[in-house]
């Protein structure tokens, strides 16, 4: 199920749009401040961060240049601040997309689903039905679970989400400072050592030979990679 996060301070009107985009399949969670959102993204990781300009403390331009420092979330603004110049440093600054307020919630929608897709669609290998398949291994976004040659494999939340995040991108080397901020969540203090930590539980589930893995490997001195085809490590 995909995450969003909605960064606005008008209670009100993020309670609709929460709601709709809810019933229509994704989990959303709330900020009323960059403050606020700073906090939720030091606990989690979303697939989409929908972001008002005209915040309390730091607004949105400044929230958008943090998040982008540290992650590559896909980021919509959605404003009532209108101006060429509003949206050009809105887009200088790192968002991907900017929705001028007010907005239908079926425009919303439309918006998000063609981000959500040009994002899958970088990382490749994501099918229309919200599978991911990769070398042995299927991974059901929506039901949450793993198979590897039709057998099911039990894995944990996080567990998923870094297999998930390291199929998406196969053959692309990643650090453990990004795969923190992109599946533990953009602020997140965890220390590095857990990336390895949770890294050894999935080869422990998902390898033949978890102290020679095939599929999730470690490229010393740089992060890790997952390989579909597998061979020696």
């Amino acid at each position: 199920m995909p995450s969003i996060l909605i960064v606005d301070d008008d209670a009100d009107l993020s309670a609709i749009v929460a709601r709709y985009l809810e019933s229509e399949g994704f989990a959303v969670e709330r900020a009323a401040s960059a403050e606020e959102a700073y906090d939720v993204l030091a606990t989690r990781a979303f697939d989409l961060v929908l972001l008002d300009i005209n915040l309390p403390g730091d607004d949105g331009f400044a929230a958008c240049a943090a998040l982008r420092r540290a992650s590559d979330v896909p980021i919509v603004f959605a404003s009532a601040r209108t101006s060429e110049t509003d949206r050009i440093v809105g887009l200088d600054t790192g968002g991907d997309d900017y929705l001028p307020k007010p907005y239908s919630l079926r425009e919303l929608l439309a918006h998000v689903n063609a981000l959500l897709r040009r994002s899958r669609g970088r990382a490749g290998g994501e099918g229309a039905d919200g599978a991911l398949a990769a070398g042995p291994y299927v991974l059901d976004e929506a039901a949450g679970s793993m198979l590897k040659d039709g057998a099911a494999i039990p894995l944990s939340p996080k567990e998923f989400a870094l297999a998930r995040y390291l199929m998406a991108r196969e053959g692309e080397v990643v650090s453990k400072d990004r795969l923190l901020a992109e599946v533990w969540g953009a602020f997140s203090e965890v220390e590095p050592q857990t990336v390895s930590v949770h890294m050894s539980w999935l080869r422990a589930k998902v390898e033949d030979d978890p102290a020679h893995p095939a599929h999730f490997k470690t490229v010393r001195g740089r992060g890790y990679c997952f390989d579909a085809a597998g061979g020696a490590s």
